[in-house]
């Protein structure tokens, strides 16, 4: 049976009417500590992990392409400095045609790619050429043929001129208009008249001009692995973005909620309601900007100035078009729940009045979630630049091709060669998926233990604070800096349970995570059951895992507390928290749930406000046309929105670890006094009173 919680925590009243000192110093001990060891253990194979890919990897190769000789556009080599050559351009239009064709033996990986500063165009009344790097005979910088827009053909031998006009180089004419998307020159399949009549009075073989020299690239750049590709270096552009909506805005926006809910407590629930659905419904509008349905601000794979009249689809606008309908769909639900709840936000002033109590009492509560926050802003900054590097981290090979189309004229040998002529790519192995999952796994618990260790101390805080002082004891009943003696408590002692019970939310939603993925992969593969039977069986899985889920969250939240209260293990306090609640659910419920839907309300409007700023940055030119051009805002969007509701998690904690601290301690103080609490503070009997009343009603 367990003992009085006054003696944990505090100070307590004993049976003869003296005080004595709580135990809290002296009757506790390491808890769980295989876990903590594990966390460690864990930790270790993250460096280890991350250093795989800062050793490997190239944040480059996510966003531009490679040549024909394996180097990524847009960098320096050993033997060829490409820093400012980004654009990938396909040399041969006949390689580009046969790629598209169905029975093609020939795949655009093999055509013979070279980096350009820009994308060439056709003249109108001669015929340009685009040549290879300039090597061997041909004895120009690289600054100077950039200068000469590529172009050296007037220097070929008339070996070199017949190979050109055979589409085997050095040179190749430039019969199509190309613009450029996503730093590839894509062809317009609309020959340049002009151009082509001088290409056949020279001699030269056939062109093709067939549609499907446009259409195979853009396959090309639309494909699943490219799109992944360019949504992941979008978060590497827009770093300072993240920094500031991620980080500075909510960390602002989380400041001032919380000193509002300190002096303006009454009026809080009714402005974070009202804030919420507008915010919302500014953010979907922006997504309906992005979608091309209001306005003319659509989102474009083509970068820079280009012909208003061309237009070439990318697999990003279609994202963001499902996305701007989910979010109609959200936001019709939002208003709909904003209006049932408007009865009940009464009740939640009564509770955030308590919790504002606890903050004036605790001033050093609204300062201490900047000690989380700085330790996770450093962690994410740390995450996020060996994601880069991981995600990048594949091999470049050349290809395996037993084509000749690829032959071409080797400046270096002075002959036309066709031995390995094949072009290159990024091979990536099984063991860097597995490294990129458990990178994504570690970052998922390391913001779980961040998060549970700052509610611990919080909870640490309030207790002693009830237990302590409750509403009528003096104030130097109060332990001295109450929140650092609770993160000395939860650093000595209690890290191991943190570890455990964020390892078992961690879990759970890394096994939910990979059943979503099945289902939509089968669902693309038309696998999913037919029967009903099977339907039913199927959609009522992913509902259970989802409720698991959520009750593990309540349940560890309410450990958290347990642990900071009693120093038990993480699973003796989850079975203490279950038993309290259980037992004083008509009393509690509602008011616990009230509370925490406004709560999770204040985290929705500063993690949306985040979303928000971060569209008015990535709206700028710097992120629009010029070289930080991200190819959509979807996720650097999604990301600012992530980061805005962590940190508004870390420091709403404060009034929702009040709370739910004081209400569980109020439960325990009520067991021990045969139902009559002798620490709680008026303001919480009185909600609770009001609750009963309530509930009482409902039943007669």
């Amino acid at each position: 049976m367990r003992g009085p919680l006054g003696a944990v925590i505090g100070r307590y009243t004993s049976s003869d009417g003296s005080e004595k000192d709580g135990i809290i110093k002296h009757n506790r001990k390491c808890r769980d500590i295989t876990f903590l060891i594990i966390f460690i253990a864990f930790w270790v194979s993250m460096i280890v992990n991350s250093s795989f890919g800062f050793n490997q990897g190239n944040p480059l190769r996510l966003t531009y392409g490679l040549d024909y000789e394996g180097n990524v556009c847009g960098s320096k080599h050993r033997h060829r400095d490409l820093t400012k050559l980004e654009l990938r351009y396909w040399l041969n239009p006949n390689q580009v045609y046969e790629n598209g064709l169905k029975d093609g033996e020939h795949k655009l990986a093999n055509a013979r790619t070279i980096c350009l500063l820009d994308c060439p165009a056709p003249s109108d009344d001669t015929l340009n050429w685009v040549c290879d790097y300039p090597d061997g005979e041909i004895r120009l910088k690289m600054s100077d043929w950039v200068d000469r827009n590529y172009d050296y053909f007037e220097f070929l031998t008339p070996e070199m001129r017949n190979s050109s006009l055979q589409l085997q180089g050095p040179c190749y004419p430039i019969i199509f208009p190309s613009v450029n998307v996503y730093w590839s020159c894509q062809y317009i399949a609309r020959a340049s008249n002009s151009s082509l009549r001088h290409w056949q009075q020279m001699g030269g073989v056939s062109i093709e001009e067939d549609m499907i020299i446009d259409k195979s690239i853009r396959r090309s750049l639309n494909s699943r692995a490219s799109v992944l590709k360019r949504y992941v270096a979008d978060i590497g552009k827009s770093w300072p973005v993240l920094i500031v909506c991620g980080g500075l805005v909510p960390l602002f926006l989380s400041i001032v909620w919380l000193l509002l809910i300190r002096h303006f407590v009454a009026a809080m629930p009714w402005i974070t309601v009202v804030l919420f659905n507008m915010l919302l419904i500014s953010v979907t509008i922006f997504y309906y900007l992005k979608a091309g349905w209001i306005g003319n601000d659509a989102v474009t794979p083509i970068i820079g100035e280009h012909d208003p009249y061309f237009h070439v689809y990318g697999r990003e606008l279609t994202h963001v078009r499902g996305v701007a309908i989910l979010m109609t769909f959200i936001s019709v639900i939002a208003i709909l729940t904003s209006i049932a709840i408007i009865r009940r936000i009464l009740m939640a002033t009564s509770v955030l009045k308590v919790a504002a109590k606890v903050i004036g009492e605790v001033q050093a509560l609204i300062i201490f979630p900047a000690i989380p926050y700085a330790m996770l802003a450093i962690f994410y900054m740390f995450w996020l630049s060996a994601a880069l590097h991981l995600f990048s981290s594949g091999q470049v090979v050349q290809n395996n091709c037993n084509n000749t189309n690829c032959c071409a004229y080797d400046l270096v040998l002075k002959k036309v060669n066709c031995d390995r002529c094949c072009g290159y790519s990024i091979r990536y192995t099984p063991h860097i998926t597995i490294a990129i999952f458990f990178h994504l796994f570690g970052c998922y618990w390391a913001t779980q233990f961040f998060v549970a260790s700052s509610a611990t101390v919080i909870a640490g805080s309030v207790a002693s604070y009830y237990w302590a002082q409750g509403e009528e004891a003096a104030s130097p009943e109060i332990p001295f800096l109450p929140v650092f003696a609770s993160m000395k408590r939860l650093a000595r002692y209690n890290l191991g349970s943190v570890a455990l019970g964020s390892l078992v939310v961690s879990f759970v939603e890394s096994v939910r995570f990979i059943l979503e993925a099945i289902r939509r992969r089968t669902k693309v593969r038309g696998t999913t059951p037919d029967h009903w039977l099977g339907r039913m069986g199927y959609y009522t899985s992913r509902g259970c895992l989802k409720s698991v889920e959520w009750t593990l969250k309540s349940v560890n939240r309410n450990a958290y507390i347990m642990i900071a209260i009693t120093g038990k293990s993480f699973c003796k306090s989850s079975a203490m928290a279950t038993e309290l609640i259980m037992n004083n659910i008509m009393r509690i419920g509602k008011v616990n749930v009230i509370g925490d839907v406004i709560l999770f309300l204040g985290k929705l409007c500063v993690s949306l406000f985040s979303a928000l700023f971060g569209f008015l940055m990535l709206d700028s030119h710097k992120y629009r046309d010029s070289h930080n051009k991200v190819s959509s805002p979807l996720l650097p969007v999604l990301a600012c929105w992530a980061l805005g509701y962590v940190v508004a998690t870390l420091f709403f904690a404060v009034v929702e670890m009040s709370i739910d601290t004081i209400i569980l301690s109020f439960c325990q103080d009520s067991e021990e006094n045969q139902g009559n609490a002798q620490h709680a503070p008026s303001l919480l009997l009185e909600t609770l009173d009001n609750n009963e009343e309530d509930v009482q009603r409902l039943t007669h």
